[in-house]
């Protein structure tokens, strides 16, 4: 496999998972993508929805089996998935739980041939080795209310800190904006949409200044860049 150029463009993905485009979480995901793309780095959405991805998994994708094949939309989603510095995950918490698209994409694509001994032995090849891991979620309840009843830190530890170690993902961080509801008030968007920007050029700049840090040391490229 032929490597990528030495001096590659940082990649973010990012998958919402939101039946409806124009929602808040439709902004959350352009913001995103436009501070990205204004620090000189690549931002690719994959909007589930939008695609009419099929959350199942099936039986020939299960880990561990001899007939074990990924579907070809599996294997598209490997395409945008592999290589990149940062995968962002931005959905809406719906009864305390993400909704079932992004817990299939989490089944059928991240976890394609993840085995239980290679999560417990941290020896599973995945695409996300290296990578940075962001959640980014909303609710209409309260950040207040949803930590009363601990929602928000049981999201941390399943969709987390579990995926950093299981895929041996490099970095997890998280947002989160309670009470987010029809009818929001247009200061309160963007207040948010601030949130996330700022959030965004801070995961940019960190990823440049890793970058200058490998250049000086001779690495022109991280391990999950270069095949390794």
């Amino acid at each position: 496999m032929p490597h990528p150029p030495a001096f590659y463009s940082p990649r973010h993905v990012i998958v919402l998972a939101h039946p409806s485009r124009n929602s808040f979480n439709g902004l959350i995901a352009d913001a995103y993508c436009d501070a990205v793309r204004s620090c000189g780095q690549e931002a690719i959405v994959r909007d589930l929805y939008g695609i009419g991805f099929d959350p199942v998994l099936k039986e020939h994708e299960r880990p561990g089996r001899q007939s074990f094949v990924p579907s070809k939309d599996v294997e598209a989603e490997h395409d945008a998935i592999r290589g990149s510095d940062v995968f962002v995950m931005v959905y809406p918490i719906w009864f305390g739980m993400p909704p079932a698209m992004m817990k299939g994409y989490v089944d059928r694509v991240l976890g394609a041939g993840v085995t239980p001994q290679g999560v417990r032995d941290r020896t599973a090849m995945t695409l996300m080795k290296g990578q940075r891991l962001v959640n980014i979620t909303s609710s209409g309840a309260s950040k207040k209310w949803l930590n009363a009843q601990d929602q928000i830190e049981s999201l941390r530890s399943v969709l987390g800190r579990y995926l950093l170690h299981a895929f041996q993902i490099s970095d997890y961080q998280d947002i989160h904006f309670g009470e987010t509801v029809e009818g929001l008030d247009q200061e309160y968007v963007d207040q948010n949409l601030r949130v996330v920007d700022d959030r965004a050029r801070r995961i940019c700049a960190t990823i440049t200044a890793e970058r200058a840090a490998q250049a000086s040391r001779g690495n022109d490229l991280p391990a999950h860049r270069a095949g390794k």
